[in-house]
């Protein structure tokens, strides 16, 4: 079987939901949203998603080919309130992509660059970073693994909480802090090495290590049994495919790459 690196990268964020049961899953990006519904079809059929508007879906819908939102499997209405309940309580886990990404997992989407009251390149600002981060599950989709995400030092601006002693909120500590996993075009991360430190779980095919250390800011951990990233299914393809029937997801990655990268 063939397969893209978007493809890889989907089916290998979609297991960030894994054993999750009833939880709010928010993917912000057509990737995400993407790993998210195939979550949803396959390792996880009791997590909840919206429409990205207002209306619960028993089933998700597809990220390209709708003209409209009629036929959708509406199963229940979720204003903006009820989304802010969801958010308190803990029931949710976002796959978000910051544009920065320190050692602690502090992120940032607010600004590059400069002082804080005149940056060189102004971003989204925090939005909804700070809530989420210390209220429920959070992992990371970074489509290009390098130094300019992955920085040295901390991030420009701290939109969202980490495993950063020194910045933890009075009366929190790490066990309070979910975040899940990183995906990123080389590689899957996680936060479970030492102290909470960055960790490589799986190396996309034909990816070395040594790239993965090369372009991180800071230093990582390997997991002792660090494997390679699986391939997806037949059947997962085939549900991307349903998901996605334009293929828009090949235009999300530059050149859209294989999954198996060529060693030549």
């Amino acid at each position: 079987m063939t397969f893209s690196l978007a493809e890889l990268m989907v089916c290998a964020a979609s297991r960030s939901f894994e054993n999750e049961g009833e939880v709010l899953a928010t993917g912000i990006g057509l990737l995400p949203r993407l790993a998210a519904s195939l979550a949803m079809r396959t390792s996880n059929p009791d997590m909840m998603m919206t429409d990205s508007q207002s209306f619960m879906l028993a089933t998700p819908n597809p990220v390209s080919g709708m003209a409209s939102h009629s036929g959708q499997a509406n199963e229940n209405w979720m204003g903006f309130a009820r989304i802010f309940d969801n958010v308190w309580s803990g029931a949710r886990h976002a796959l978000v992509g910051p544009s920065q990404i320190d050692r602690f997992g502090q992120t940032n989407i607010a600004a590059l660059g400069g002082s804080y009251e005149a940056p060189k390149v102004q971003l989204l600002g925090v939005r909804g970073f700070p809530g989420n981060s210390i209220s429920h599950a959070n992992s990371f989709f970074v489509p290009k693994h390098s130094t300019r995400v992955f920085v040295t030092g901390e991030c420009d601006v701290v939109c969202s909480i980490g495993y950063n002693p020194d910045r933890l909120p009075r009366g929190y500590t790490f066990d309070d802090i979910d975040i899940r996993r990183v995906i990123t075009d080389l590689c899957v991360m996680d936060f479970n090495g030492p102290n909470k430190q960055m960790r490589v779980v799986s190396l996309h095919p034909g990816v070395p290590l040594s790239e993965v250390l090369e372009n991180t800011g800071f230093e990582v951990a390997v997991a002792p049994n660090m494997t390679e990233t699986p391939a997806p299914s037949a059947e997962q393809l085939a549900l991307i495919t349903e998901l996605d029937p334009l293929n828009v997801r090949s235009k999300q990655l530059k050149d859209n790459p294989p999954g198996v990268r060529n060693p030549n």
